[in-house]
């Protein structure tokens, strides 16, 4: 009877860690909103100010135009030894007047709005031939400095000096 117990309680700590190692994980990174949300933004209202005091600093700046600011964020899930999936992405931009420092336009955009780039993995071709590896160690013979019992290392010192 103790046995049976015994192996009733072990196959049910098994079974619950088995259980508990396919609970996805998630991970939240980026912007994340507490007290304030990029909708309550007002467009002609908010000031540059008023936004980094309700948002907090961006999360970046246009390269080519420092008055529009993003807010990224992103949640994703993970499983067991699976791939992460990205369950959400938001990123926010909020666009200032020219010169000015009211907000003109806030953007939303979502996982939906994101493309897929295709890009092409082929390397670049280089100049000259490969070497073997036979030719690669011939050419590294009579390189190397013979140390002649001077331990300087001082970079720029001359062997000798």
């Amino acid at each position: 009877m103790l046995r049976s117990s015994a192996l009733f309680t072990c196959a049910l700590i098994a079974s619950a860690a088995l259980v508990g190692a396919c609970t996805p994980t998630t991970d939240f990174q980026g912007f994340q909103a507490i007290d304030a949300k990029p909708q309550d933004l007002q467009a002609g209202v908010d000031t540059k100010a008023s936004v980094r005091a309700k948002l907090g600093t961006p999360s970046a700046i246009s390269t080519f135009d420092p008055d529009v600011w993003f807010y990224i964020s992103q949640v994703s899930e993970s499983q067991a030894f699976y791939k992460p999936k990205m369950v959400r992405r938001d990123v926010v931009a909020v666009s200032f007047n020219s010169g000015g420092e009211t907000v003109a336009k806030i953007d939303t955009l979502t996982l939906k709005d994101g493309r897929v780039v295709a890009y092409d993995g082929r390397e670049t071709p280089t100049r000259g031939r490969q070497l073997t590896a036979i030719e690669q160690l011939i050419g590294e013979i009579g390189n190397g400095q013979l140390n002649n019992g001077n331990n300087d290392t001082t970079p720029g010192a001359r062997p000798g000096q």
